[in-house]
């Protein structure tokens, strides 16, 4: 958790030289996306020197670390409120087209049963 919101690692792309990773973080409910990737490209050594001791026996080397905010997350979630709009603005269209076309059904069948 940083600054009361949440970031997870969303994808991780190694070069083929194994040299350089390429760190795509996803941040949740973060007040100010920009303040947090400081933050964390600030802590980069430390982050780095974690990793390095944890995989010190697979790894000759460990790589540099590059972050990047991954906005996919922020791009679903304004793409859903667009689609909910426009399916909140074509439900009353299309309710009250339904609702005329089963009045006018009816009345055809009541004048031609007459």
């Amino acid at each position: 958790m940083i600054a009361g919101g949440m970031v997870s690692i969303s994808s991780v792309k190694v070069t083929p030289d194994l040299l350089e990773a390429r760190i795509y973080l996803s941040l949740f409910q973060v007040p100010d996306a920009k303040e947090v990737m400081k933050v964390i490209e600030s802590r980069a050594w430390e982050i780095k020197k974690e990793l390095a001791d944890r995989v010190k026996h697979q790894f000759r080397r460990i790589p540099v670390l590059h972050f990047y905010h991954d906005d996919t997350l922020d791009y679903v979630f304004k793409m859903e409120e667009i689609f909910k709009q426009i399916n909140a603005e074509k439900k009353p269209t299309g309710e009250s087209d339904v609702t005329k076309d089963a009045s006018k059904g009816g009345d055809d069948a009541d004048q031609e049963s007459n």
